[in-house]
Formats: structure tokens, C-alpha cells, sequence
């Protein structure tokens, strides 16, 4: 997520956010016996559920305690165990029966985004508001202050009921995403800080900000992680201003495919394609932009194959209506780029747009935001989290003709007034999709011949952001 804001103004664009899905406290938790398919340009009742006939929802457990009140954002797997982010902490349930999820702890411990991942007893959280301190029970502080804190905390959750806060490690400009990247020796694994939004004003975060912070962690002794490089991926200083783009001022998100020492960033302007043969030093091996229909480079999908990547555009920041007919079909989507080429040669090729078929209201922000692969033997298929746009399941095997072939989503949350709300997350784990959604954590089930096999590939651990090959 990423809302639109003046840079000198930065650290409030979270606070804002929050403030904004507090409208959502309280309100009643739609669920309708059965969900219909509407027209292109029908619009649901508020908080009405409708779905292609192919999909249906299996459980939704709602915000509760001190989580109740944040925004949900990103969400990790683990054996049995899913684990959401939120703006005030973290929640672990497990899912070992996915039609009846159960909370098994919450951590309160707030710092949007908090971002999150996991790797063996470990579990990461992205800090991208300016605290006074590193600790859970830290507030607000102005980025001006040269004691203010953010960046990445690590758990030990080798006790799922009792999480343990163990490291803070500072980043320059926090940590708005990350992703692991593990160590080729499997004795440590490296953290890619992604953050961005510098301003002369912030002693940690100056100008120019053209880096990803990179941090090494010691998988047996975590209070041993330190930033060990901050390469510089914009030499030349990245996209400016004079175009339709965000200028680059630091990335927004990186997807790695270690099996493949490859990584796609995406970075405000400009998307890359880059080596991470050497975790501490990745080579930038291409780099592309769309000044006319790309806002803001967002999110990176890779292909099993790992001969294409998936780019998100998040016109909006989150928090606007882009699913109408005025943004249109090319804004606010996504493109599918394949590589060609080998080696040192490879580079990314345009290939299509995609972004889902329906017409939003005006009241609901809707944007392409995180998804992942579904695991379809020989195919290119994805689940996609919409904000209000709901949850779509799509087909880019044919990168120049991508197509939907499953959806499922709520109305607005309120039919008068633009509130923000939906699904942060979707992801495929296991035979079941789960979507990090504010009403709560939802479950769905597909049953589509299309995915025929996804349900036999069984994983131990997903972060979407460090892609497996199946």
C-alpha cells in the first residue's frame, strides 16, 4: 500500500489510513446464504457478497482485541499456521481444518504497515511509522526527531501462543515492505528492505534515497541481524517528475525467485528485473517504466517458469476509486511483461494489461494489490487481492490475452461516502485461498477444472514476496 501523499508529509499517510478504516468498527458482517454473479456494471448492496459460480467463501473470522481497530495488510504461512499482519500487530491462526480457522495469539505491537514473513522460528515485521522507540509499546513520533525509530522487528515464534520479541534493526526511510531472501549456505537469510519518500527534513531519511537496505540474518542467533549493504539500484537517479509516474525516491517492493537468482522490483517509477546470485550485492539487469498508464510500480509476480513477471500499478495509494469507467481499463492494473533474452542479456518485454472486468462504485477504493500464483501444472494462473474490488482469479498463460476465470467480492462498505476497506492480501496456499481482508480473515474455495493439480502441490512455507518453484 502506498498512499498518495506530498513526501514531506510521508509518516502521516498511515495515521491517515487508519483513521480512515475506523469506519469500519462495528459494522455487521455480511454473509448471505448464497452469492450471485452480477452484470459488468452492476453494483452490489453494501456489504452484499457476490461471486462467480466457481468460487464461495468458507469462513471469515473477524478483527478482534486489540487488532479490532488496525488495518489488515500482508499475510505469511507456515505448516499450519497462517500469520496476518495488521496495523497494530500481528494475529497467528491456525489452519489446520481452513473451513474453521482458530486465533491462537495476538501480538499488539503497532507500526504500520507491518508488513510479514516468516522463516523457520523467525518472523519479520516491516515498521514504515516514525516511533519513538523500537519497542511494542512505542507511539508516534515526527521523522524530523533524529531518536525517532523504524525498520524491522524480529519475533521468535517457535511458540506460536507466545510470540517473543527478540531484534529491532533500524533502516534508512523504515521499512514499508521486505522480503527474505535465504543465505546459500541456509545458515543465515538476508532481509530486502524496501522504503522509500525521503525528505530533507529526516535526519534518517535524506535525499537522494536510490537504495534498498539489506540486512543479514543469523538464523540461530537473530540478535546477531545487521544491515550489511545498501546498494544503489537508481545510479542515475530513476524516474523524475515530468511524466505521469511517481518520481523514484526507493522501492516499494521486491519479489525474489531464489531457485532462480532473480528478483523484480517494483520502485515507485521504475520496475527491475535484477541478479541475487550474490544476496548482498543484486545486479540490476534491466529496468522499465510506463510513464503513460503505470501511477505507481507497487508489486512483482513471478511465473513457475520464471519467464515472466507480473507489475501492479496502485493508482490511488489504496485509498482510491480506480475500478470505473472514467480510470478506465488500463490504469490501476495490472502488466505482464515476459523476459527475454539469457544471462546478463535478459530484459522485460510488454506484453498486455490486465484488470478486473467489473465497475466499482465511487465510494469504493479499488486498486490491483497482492497476489500470488496458484499452482497449475503448466499453466500462468493467479489470485489477486482487489481492496473493494474483492478477490480475482486470472489466467496469464497467454500474456497477451489474460483473462478472469473466477471472482469473489463484497459490496461497498458504505453506498454514500468514500470508505476505505476489502481485501489487502489473497494467496493460494494449500487448496484454499486466504485474503487478509478488513471485515477479517476470509477463506475461499475454488473448484474450477482450470486448476486441476493446484490441489495436490503442498507447501510448508509461503511469503509471497519469495516465490517457491513448484
Amino acid at each position: 500500500m502506498s498512499i498518495t501523499t506530498s513526501q514531506g508529509l510521508r509518516r502521516l499517510r498511515i495515521f491517515a489510513v487508519a483513521a480512515t478504516a475506523l469506519t469500519l468498527v462495528g459494522a455487521a458482517l455480511s454473509a448471505p446464504t448464497s452469492a450471485h454473479a452480477p452484470a459488468a456494471d452492476e453494483i452490489p448492496g453494501v456489504d452484499e457478497i457476490v461471486s462467480s459460480p466457481n468460487i464461495r467463501q468458507v469462513a471469515n473470522l473477524p478483527k478482534e482485541g486489540p487488532l479490532a481497530t488496525g488495518v489488515n495488510s500482508d499475510i505469511a504461512f507456515q505448516g499450519k499456521y497462517a500469520y496476518a499482519g495488521n496495523y497494530n500487530g500481528i494475529a497467528i491462526y491456525d489452519i489446520s481444518k481452513p473451513r474453521k480457522p482458530q486465533l491462537v495469539s495476538q501480538v499488539l505491537c503497532p507500526g504500520g504497515q507491518n508488513d510479514i514473513s516468516v522463516h523457520g522460528d523467525l518472523l519479520f515485521l516491516s515498521t514504515d511509522s516514525s516511533r519513538n522507540n523500537d519497542s511494542c509499546s512505542s507511539v508516534g513520533q515526527s521523522a524530523t526527531i533524529k531518536e525517532s525509530w523504524e525498520g524491522i522487528k524480529i519475533f521468535d515464534i517457535s511458540d506460536k501462543a507466545h510470540p517473543v520479541y527478540v531484534k529491532s534493526v533500524e533502516t534508512k526511510c523504515g521499512s514499508h515492505t521486505h522480503t527474505l531472501v535465504p543465505g546459500k549456505d541456509r545458515k543465515s537469510v538476508y532481509v530486502y528492505v524496501s522504503s522509500y519518500f525521503p525528505d530533507d527534513t529526516f535526519p534518517d531519511c535524506q535525499k537522494p534515497h536510490d537504495l534498498i537496505s539489506i540486512i543479514k540474518v543469523p538464523v540461530k542467533a537473530p540478535t546477531e541481524a545487521a544491515v550489511v549493504g545498501t546498494p544503489n539500484l537508481f545510479p542515475d537517479g530513476g524516474n523524475g517528475t515530468d511524466n505521469y509516474s511517481f518520481e523514484t525516491t526507493g522501492c516499494h517492493d521486491i519479489t525474489a525467485y531464489p531457485a532462480l537468482n532473480l528478483a523484480a522490483g517494483a520502485c515507485m517509477g521504475d520496475g527491475l528485473l535484477f541478479d541475487i546470485s550474490k544476496p548482498e550485492a543484486p545486479r540490476v539487469l534491466d529496468r522499465i517504466r510506463d510513464t503513460v498508464n503505470f501511477a505507481f510500480w507497487h508489486s512483482a509476480t513471478f511465473n513457475n517458469a520464471g519467464n515472466k513477471v507480473v507489475f501492479t500499478d496502485e493508482l490511488g495509494g489504496g485509498v482510491g476509486a480506480e475500478c470505473n469507467d472514467t480510470v478506465g481499463p488500463d490504469k490501476g492494473a495490472d502488466a505482464i511483461y515476459n523476459i527475454q533474452g539469457r544471462g546478463d542479456n535478459r530484459h522485460l518485454v510488454f506484453k498486455s494489461y490486465y484488470k478486473i472486468p467489473r465497475t466499482n462504485a465511487d465510494t469504493e477504493n479499488c486498486v490491483a494489490h497482492n497476489g500470488s500464483l496458484i499452482p497449475v501444472p503448466g499453466r500462468d494462473i493467479m489470485v489477486q487481492a482487489w481492496y473493494q474490488g474483492g478477490i480475482s482469479v486470472w489466467d496469464f498463460t497467454n500474456s497477451a490475452k489474460p483473462k478472469e476465470i473466477a471472482f469473489w467480492e463484497r459490496g461497498p462498505v458504505n453506498a454514500d461516502t468514500p470508505t476505505f476497506g476489502g481485501a489487502w492480501s489473497a494467496y493460494y496456499y494449500n487448496g484454499f485461498i486466504f485474503s487478509n481482508d478488513q471485515k477479517g480473515l476470509d477463506v475461499l474455495e475454488v473448484n474450477d477444472s482450470r486448476l486441476w493439480g493446484a490441489e495436490q502441490v503442498r507447501l510448508g512455507q509461503l511469503n509471497a514476496q519469495t516465490q517457491t518453484a513448484y
